[in-house]
């Protein structure tokens, strides 16, 4: 048919260099300049290449370029999971960043298993990324390694309670932990449950409960109930594990939550069964999600300045972060929010 270009090459074939050559009726060096932004090129050539490699749908061998440099501009970023809500707004502050520069995140998850983790770190080291972010400092042997002489930036994310491979940007869990604590006390409670998890992985839940029960020691008093789930965190997992708590221990006047979803979960319970929630009973979570800002009342909670810890993890890898000092630890504060499930502090 008049006017309709004819598809002379097979289909799924990658299109080269030349055929933007002959799509743009540019030579194939004058092309591999204006794709690599190099060289002298007058804007009207230019802009007649992009023109053709967009209509095209060509998209350069950056792996091809790689063996020169050694490196793509990619980032890789190892999360143990992005349906819990603490990890996308991480990710979204490492976007933030990298969308000024030149680099690119690409994200792999561990599911809170430390083999997965090696694994994905290997294959995603095998690339030759420009940096890497991982969450967490608890990594096998392997993973260490493998992170201590990948040759690249590599930010540890979200923790500091810890020895850093290179670099490690977020709060302390356990003072955090420790804050919870103290503020339990100094609100007058004194027979505490805590709603945690059995995840193994879960090294940051693990650290805020042990801060906590540290300060609840220091204030003398104990732990009063404990409880610990399997899989993901939820509201009705909450309900679940605030119901049996309460039955088994009814004389319980606290009870924290390592996650905002769960204490949501038990916030709605203790709501619908009467309970005195803020007076009696004081409620707490954990990481500040704005997805509770809609429920009756708010949830006491941290915020673990998740975002912030994305952002500055970002800039260490971009080159963009001075260090105040040898330590390459960037510890943020995090801010406990009493919100309206917790007591005054007794005068």
């Amino acid at each position: 048919m008049p006017g309709v270009r004819r598809l002379v090459r097979p289909p799924n074939r990658h299109l080269t260099l030349r055929d933007v050559s002959e799509e743009s009726g540019v030579s194939e060096m004058t092309v591999s300049r204006v794709l690599r932004n190099r060289g002298d090129v007058s804007d009207k050539t230019r802009a007649k290449v992009i023109e053709a490699a967009k209509r095209l749908g060509y998209v350069p061998n950056k792996i091809a370029g790689a063996l020169a440099s050694n490196r793509v501009n990619l980032v890789a970023v190892i999360v143990p999971s992005l349906s819990n809500l603490v990890f996308p707004e991480m990710l979204a502050g490492v976007d933030e960043v990298l969308a000024t520069t030149s680099l690119q995140p690409v994200v792999g998850t561990t599911s809170y298993d430390p083999a997965k983790e090696e694994k994905t770190l290997f294959e995603m080291l095998s690339w030759r990324p420009s940096g890497v972010i991982i969450a967490g400092l608890e990594h096998t042997d392997a993973s260490r390694a493998m992170l201590a002489n990948c040759g690249v930036p590599v930010v540890e994310v979200m923790d500091v309670d810890g020895d850093p491979v290179d670099a490690a940007v977020g709060i302390s869990h356990w003072r955090a932990g420790y804050q919870v604590g103290t503020e339990i006390a100094e609100r007058g409670y004194s027979r505490v449950g805590i709603l945690g998890t059995k995840m193994d992985g879960d090294h940051r839940a693990r650290k805020r409960i042990e801060g906590l029960e540290r300060a609840l020691s220091e204030a003398g008093i104990g732990v009063a109930d404990q409880m610990a789930y399997s899989g993901l965190s939820g509201f009705a997992k909450g309900r679940e594990m605030t119901a049996a708590m309460l039955e088994r221990t009814p004389d319980l006047d606290f009870l924290f939550y390592t996650n905002d979803l769960t204490g949501a979960g038990g916030l709605l319970y203790a709501l619908e069964k009467g309970l005195d929630v803020g007076g009696n009973l004081g409620l707490a979570g954990f990481n500040a999600f704005t997805l509770l800002d809609g429920l009756p009342r708010k949830l006491a909670t941290v915020d673990s300045r998740r975002r912030e810890a994305g952002q500055v993890a970002a800039r260490i890898i971009a080159g963009d972060h001075v260090f105040d000092s040898d330590d390459r630890r960037v510890e943020l504060v995090p801010t406990l929010l009493p919100g309206d499930t917790m007591r005054d502090r007794l005068a």
